[in-house]
């Protein structure tokens, strides 16, 4: 619901940013040649003229107060730094904007209007800013939008964390307890109160609404930092630690300050960023309607052969479990024999399986069956390219066993992936399927996007482990 709700925020924010430049734009026009403020010596060029770069130009601002996190959450963020930022965005917008008109030769563009354009856009920008954070403040203030959030370990950094969000009520943080080993049940710390054993943090993320967990284990307990992590990221949480060591971990860019305590994240997403995510939804759209309409016949031929062929449906669906561990349906073109449902979701695809088709062993081994879920993919329940998706049953048996296996959920899953490409496909090594998912999620970039289309093209569709 959190993330949902941020991601709102952030399309909201988009627009009104976008909003904001335009209405400054055309604040800057009246000024220049309509107020009588400032002296118009000549004919002038329209407000449509002067408006047109700038239309084509609101995207390059985008990105750029994206650059300078103007769209991560406002929860811990400093107003001065925001303001700070907003005040050097514009400054490189109109940088690239004055390039753009020199590029272009549009001489009669108006330099008064350039910097009045630029004081309004940061003021506007501004107001819009404090604006929607005065809202949030109060909505969080009345109980709205809140995190629900878990504390491991009792330290003097917990009492040190739970009066910095009494202080700041505004970060909408609902503290529902704190797990310790050392204190007794009951004990209370600013209202706060001891809930129960560490070993107890596996059935409150199972049982609870919780968001995220921070860890404030004391120094004599870090032993158990692995154990608590390990839970956590089994059940595919958020986690976060608070610890008194943090002037002796090297990896700057994943440490963030908030009221004077450092928190390191334990997993570094890209594509948490929403520049990135917006970025890889558009191409897995455009991609999805480009390879529908490349593949059409083949999906035509393979429609009317499993027709004539085999008794039952065309299209196969799935259950399958997605993005923030959300289950959806996934399609496939039917390769085997009718089954019960029963035998269907625990049942594991294995080499001469007796329960496939003849036609059906030809698209499998060609994966031909996984075209359908372009369709999944314009749904947006998967991406052209990320972590393949499993069967509930499988999920809740492999979270067990395998280390670090639920993290994959923290993207959209995908048709095609790191693992698939590397050969990890079918009935093969679980363990190393998730390693090269876990590589996926935390190096993303469109060029490792590229390479694994590239290498899914020339490997993938033929490949010796597809039963």
């Amino acid at each position: 619901m959190i993330k949902e709700n941020q991601k709102i925020l952030n399309r909201l924010l988009i627009i009104f940013d976008a909003v904001s430049i335009m209405l400054s734009l055309i604040i800057a026009w009246w000024i220049r040649f309509r107020s009588g403020w400032i002296y118009v010596e000549s004919a002038h060029l329209s407000l449509r003229e002067y408006v047109i770069p700038v239309v084509v130009i609101i995207p390059v601002y985008i990105i750029i107060y994206s650059f300078f996190r103007l769209y991560s959450p406002f929860r811990f963020k400093n107003i001065f730094e925001e303001l700070f930022n907003i005040v050097k965005s514009n400054a490189l917008g109109l940088l690239i904007l004055v390039s753009m008109l020199y590029l272009l030769k549009e001489i009669d563009y108006s330099r008064y209007l350039l910097f009045i354009f630029s004081i309004c856009s940061v003021l506007l920008t501004t107001i819009e800013r404090i604006t929607i954070r005065l809202i949030l403040r109060r909505l969080r203030k009345k109980g709205y939008n809140l995190k629900h959030v878990l504390i491991v370990g009792f330290s003097d950094l917990t009492i040190e964390f739970i009066r910095s969000i009494e202080r700041n009520k505004h970060w909408g943080y609902n503290i529902v307890g704190i797990l310790d080993d050392n204190k007794k049940l009951g004990y209370k710390v600013k209202e706060k109160e001891v809930i129960g054993k560490n070993y107890d943090l596996e059935y409150y993320l199972d049982n609870k609404n919780i968001d995220e967990v921070f860890i404030t284990l004391d120094i004599k307990e870090y032993e158990k930092l692995q154990w608590v992590i390990g839970i956590c990221e089994k059940s595919g949480v958020r986690t976060q630690i608070i610890p008194d060591y943090y002037k002796y971990i090297p990896s700057k860019p994943y440490v963030e300050e908030v009221d004077g305590l450092p928190i390191i994240n334990i997993r570094h997403v890209p594509l948490d960023h929403i520049i990135y995510k917006a970025f890889k939804r558009a191409v897995d759209i455009i991609g999805a309607f480009v390879a529908l309409v490349l593949f059409s016949p083949i999906m035509l031929f393979t429609f009317m052969m499993i027709k004539t062929t085999s008794p039952g449906p065309v299209f196969f669906k799935q259950e399958r479990v997605g993005l923030n561990r959300k289950s959806f349906n996934m399609y496939k073109f039917r390769s085997m024999h009718v089954q019960i449902d029963e035998e269907e979701k625990v049942q594991w695809t294995t080499k001469d399986d007796p329960r496939r088709t003849k036609f059906g062993t030809f698209i499998r081994k060609t994966s031909i069956d996984e075209l359908p879920q372009l369709f999944n993919v314009l749904k947006g329940d998967m991406s052209l390219i990320g972590p393949r998706p499993e069967r509930p049953y499988f999920v809740e048996k492999f979270k067990e066993e395998i280390p670090k296996y639920m993290i994959k959920h923290q993207v959209r899953p995908g048709i095609t992936g790191w693992a698939q490409v590397n050969g990890w496909r079918g009935d093969t090594s679980i363990k190393k399927r998730i390693e090269c998912d876990l590589y996926y999620i935390e190096n993303w970039s469109l060029l490792l996007d590229v390479k694994i289309l590239w290498f899914t093209i020339f490997r993938g569709f033929i490949n010796k482990n597809a039963y």
